[in-house]
């Protein structure tokens, strides 16, 4: 019985010993993601995106004019891409530049879960902002369900953030990725009146519901256009990570 429970113990101790070494080296992976993410030139997109948000609430506000539901998701998604486009864009070169490449390629699969777990982190903090800002909005302005809206617009965020993070390793530049980024965007608003009823359309807005549409058949097009994000989302993310195995492609 002796032997027994100490063979127990031992167990025990060891899987103690592993559970904590792994919730210690996640904190440390956590707290240097989040250096990446805030540091640099992200304040700038914060500051900026801030702005934008308060220009447009206080515009209306002035002019005593309501936003509606369709209008605020609008500029949450607006504020949402803003926050999300310099960690997914810059990430790695952050990483070149900092000489921290090397060390990430150097621990057999650690990369997958550094650049997994900073993109959780960079949706996590953009859906705390947008809860917060949601709160703002439905204070000074209307009544809506704060929870639904932020989960409808993680849609084409997911799609949006996952895709430049896609783009940017395949290119490996943050600059060159973003320039593509914003030819893409350009693009989409120039065909967004051949596509805005669509459900191929990234920037489907499920509030805004022409009145010669049916809601059921609208409500049809925002669910096949949300299956069509979480999709290319989930792909775009395969693709990324896969990418992160091409060893001499990054550090050559």
């Amino acid at each position: 019985m002796n032997a027994v429970k100490q063979n127990t113990n031992t167990v025990s101790s060891s899987f103690l010993k592993r559970f904590g070494a792994e919730l210690f080296l996640t904190w440390k992976m956590i707290r240097y993601n989040l250096k990446i993410i805030f540091g640099n030139r992200f304040i700038w997109f914060l500051v900026s995106a801030l702005a934008i948000f308060l220009f447009i609430v206080g515009f209306n506000l002035f002019n005593g004019q309501m936003i509606t539901e369709a209008g605020i998701y609008r500029i949450l998604l607006l504020v949402g891409t803003l926050l999300l486009f310099y960690p997914a864009a810059f990430g790695i070169q952050s990483d070149k530049d900092s000489r921290t490449l090397e060390i990430i390629f150097g621990v057999p699969n650690y990369r997958f879960r550094v650049w997994f777990l900073r993109l959780m982190l960079i949706y996590a903090i953009t859906f705390v902002i947008l809860l917060l800002l949601s709160e703002l909005l439905r204070y000074t302005m209307v009544s809506f369900s704060i929870l639904k809206m932020n989960i409808q617009i993680l849609f084409p965020l997911a799609f949006i953030g996952i895709f430049t993070f896609f783009l940017s390793t395949m290119l490996r530049s943050g600059n060159g990725t973003a320039a593509v980024v914003i030819i893409l965007g350009i693009a989409l608003l120039i065909l967004s009146d051949n596509i805005e009823n669509s459900y191929w359309n990234i920037f489907f807005n499920p509030y805004d519901n022409p009145s010669d549409v049916s809601n059921m058949v609208w409500q049809s097009l925002a669910v096949k256009n949300r299956i069509f994000l979480f999709s290319g989302a989930v792909i775009f993310l395969l693709g990324g990570l896969m990418n992160l195995q091409k060893r001499e492609k990054f550090l050559g």
